[in-house]
C-alpha cells in the first residue's frame, strides 16, 4: 500500500481510501454484515482512510463503522505490505 502524508501532521494515510456511503444509503438495501467484513478487509489491506459523513444514512454510517474503529483503536497508521 502506498501512503501519503496528511498535510503537515506527520500522519500517513493510504493512497487508496474506502468510500462508506453505500454501506448505509443510496445503492440498495444496506447489508451490515457485508459492510463490516469490507471494513475489516480494508484494514487487512492497509487502508486506513475511510470516507464517511453524518449525512450518510442520517448518522447510521458512523454508527456502523464505530465498532470497527473501537476494535482497531491501536491499528498502526502505516502497514508495510
Amino acid at each position: 500500500m502506498n501512503f501519503r502524508e496528511f498535510g503537515k501532521t506527520g500522519e500517513k494515510l493510504s493512497a487508496i481510501g474506502l468510500g462508506c456511503m453505500g454501506m448505509s444509503m443510496s445503492y440498495g438495501t444496506p447489508n451490515d454484515a457485508e459492510s463490516l467484513a469490507t471494513l475489516r478487509r480494508s484494514l487487512e489491506l492497509g487502508i486506513n482512510f475511510w470516507d464517511t459523513a453524518d449525512i450518510y444514512g442520517d448518522g447510521v454510517n458512523e454508527e456502523l463503522i464505530a465498532p470497527i474503529l473501537h476494535e482497531n483503536r491501536n491499528f498502526p497508521t502505516v502497514i508495510e505490505v
